[in-house]
């Protein structure tokens, strides 16, 4: 790594890479610094990404990274602990290992944490069998037997949803609100099965997932589990920075939260944006791609405008 940066990306996801694209690609001096722990990795392949329909996620993040280093973009391994802004107005960035850059400008890419409901043995099928977004794994499990486990007040919406993909869709009350009358009355008509009872647990056999464990004994039939954790965004990292989080809303409940931005995703601190899931929960790799390009237009005009400025100023002087 070099001591300074015009800019530093925090998180080498479709967002963080596509910023860092669209700013090598504006002769910037760029870096990157990943983690390396995608929310989408334990995902067979990228969907709904026009061009990129079913990519593993490990090779599009491999083709970006080549991407941005043919553009002479910089990308290393390791984790941001820590980024404070210096008496001269740029950032002065700090690794776990302890080594540290300067950037003029910041763009942050950290995504979000999934918190699965706490059933034993859900966490270790996440991305395979249990799955969020009928969108990016719908068609994978399609016509299949698909639980849905209810956790809060937006179950119902959600099997409603599962629904489209197949006719064989149950919903688990497990600790969701009790369901209206309404409610009942749309599940019925789109023959939904609703299972009282909490769940306790998943059945496995020869690593596929074929069912659900209530608390009264009951294993009831399942080869596919929708769930809606709490989406929460990484927004602490890096620290220092103290980016503005935010709730965020769906049909009126609380599902999460994220860092508040502009368009082009510009923060409440100047100097530093934010693209993708830590910005927008709900969005896909493909909306989360194209934020990173937006954010790295952004960031190259607002260093074009300090260009301008200081040259102007030296010409006067």
């Amino acid at each position: 790594m070099n001591e300074k940066y015009e800019v530093v990306v925090v998180g080498g996801g479709a967002a963080g890479l596509s910023g860092a694209l669209t700013l090598s690609r504006a002769r910037r001096s760029v870096l990157v610094i990943d983690a390396g722990s995608p929310r989408n990795a334990p995902a067979d392949g990228v969907h709904v990404y026009l061009g990129h329909e079913g990519t593993p996620p490990a090779r599009l993040l491999a083709t970006g990274r080549a991407e941005v280093a043919g553009y002479g973009g910089e990308i290393v391994t390791g984790e941001v602990v820590r980024a404070e802004r210096l008496a001269g107005g740029d950032f002065r960035v700090v690794l776990g290992d302890g080594s540290a850059v300067r950037a003029d400008r910041l763009l942050v890419t950290t995504g979000l944490v999934d918190e699965l409901p706490d059933v034993p043995g859900l966490a270790e099928r996440w991305g395979r069998d249990v799955l969020h977004c009928p969108y990016c794994h719908g068609w994978e499990v399609r016509d299949q037997a698909i639980g849905v486990l209810a956790t809060g007040p937006l179950g119902v919406h959600q099997a409603l949803m599962w629904r489209q993909w197949s006719d064989d869709v149950t919903l688990f009350a497990h600790t969701a609100p009790k369901f209206t009358d309404d409610e009942y009355e749309q599940l019925a008509a789109r023959d939904v099965t609703v299972v009282e009872g909490r769940v306790t647990g998943v059945r496995v056999s020869d690593d596929r997932l074929t069912g659900l464990e209530l608390a009264d004994g009951r294993v009831a039939d399942c080869r596919a589990v929708a769930v809606t954790g709490r989406l929460t965004a990484r927004a602490g990292i890096p620290a220092g920075l103290e980016l503005e989080v935010a709730e965020l809303e769906r049909d009126g409940h609380v599902i999460g939260d994220y860092v508040p931005a502009d368009p082009t995703g510009a923060t409440s601190v100047p100097g530093v944006w934010v693209a993708g899931n830590v910005a927008t929960p709900l969005e896909q790799v493909i909306g989360s791609a194209a934020a990173g390009v937006k954010a790295g237009a952004a960031i190259n005009a607002d260093l074009i405008a300090e260009d301008v400025r200081r040259a102007v100023a030296a010409r006067r002087g």
